[in-house]
């Protein structure tokens, strides 16, 4: 949780309490009192229908960063089977695509996954993906071994472009401004409608209030951190492609 996080959350506690001793003040306790059950009513038709958008969007952002974890190993799978099919090759065509698949592999954790951070890929990562499968494809196998290396690196190096491009379509934020204009939105009526019950005491009800506006609060945080995968508390990293390079023979 990062200062913004924390500013959020401080920030609707104290606007909530802002809020609930203004009401205390000017809508006196017995005036509010005659409304408890029909705000009750609709507090709970309000409050269910903004549990619902919350649990929906907190199921999508979960969803989105849990295919952006499975894309990267997806990612590096097809890396690693390009690399030990290329090792398999001829030299010194074997020799160039190895060590592209380790000079991409470098590119991604190295470079681009910072650059994943800003909403952006990497030009290098995105040139060395291109001479990979240029490479790649201009191989001539000779002989039934070598075709069947052949076709094994071709599949490898369309699942690895496929994986690549699936990643970095994972870069936008996944909720809408739409969506967190409706969440916000929301949040303030649910929390504003508690004001509308009267108490006899003050103290007990003002717990109560900062209790769902903090609840509230720490789902709507919750949902910024994983809004986009691979940046926030809840970050992907890139695991698959640091054990790919940590698991490398020697060099032939």
């Amino acid at each position: 949780m990062n200062w913004v996080d924390v500013a959020i959350m401080v920030g609707t506690l104290v606007g909530t309490a802002a809020g609930m001793l203004l009401v205390q003040r000017y809508a006196p306790v017995p005036a509010r009192e005659n409304c408890n059950d029909v705000a009750g009513f609709i507090f709970a038709a309000v409050g269910a229908f903004y549990a619902v958008l919350v649990a929906f969007v907190v199921i999508v952002v979960w969803e989105n960063a849990s295919t952006a974890k499975a894309t990267t190993f997806d990612e590096a799978d097809e890396l690693a089977g390009v690399y030990w099919m290329s090792r398999q090759m001829p030299l010194p065509e074997g020799a160039v695509l190895e060590g592209l698949t380790l000079s991409y592999a470098h590119a991604v954790v190295d470079t681009e996954w910072r650059e994943m951070n800003e909403h952006h890929s990497d030009p290098a990562a995105t040139a060395l993906m291109y001479r990979i499968r240029d490479t790649a494809l201009s191989f001539e196998p000779n002989g039934d071994q070598q075709t069947v290396i052949y076709e094994n690196l071709v599949q490898h190096v369309d699942g690895l472009a496929s994986k690549r491009r699936a990643r970095l379509n994972l870069i936008a934020d996944c909720v809408p401004p739409l969506l967190w204009a409706a969440l916000i939105a929301g949040a303030v009526v649910t929390i504003a409608f508690t004001f509308l019950f009267g108490l006899s005491n003050t103290w007990a009800h003002l717990v109560m209030v900062l209790s769902l506006a903090g609840l509230i609060a720490l789902s709507l945080v919750a949902i910024k951190e994983m809004n986009y995968p691979f940046d926030g508390a809840n970050a992907v990293k890139p695991t698959a492609f640091q054990v790919f390079l940590n698991r490398l023979p020697p060099p032939r």
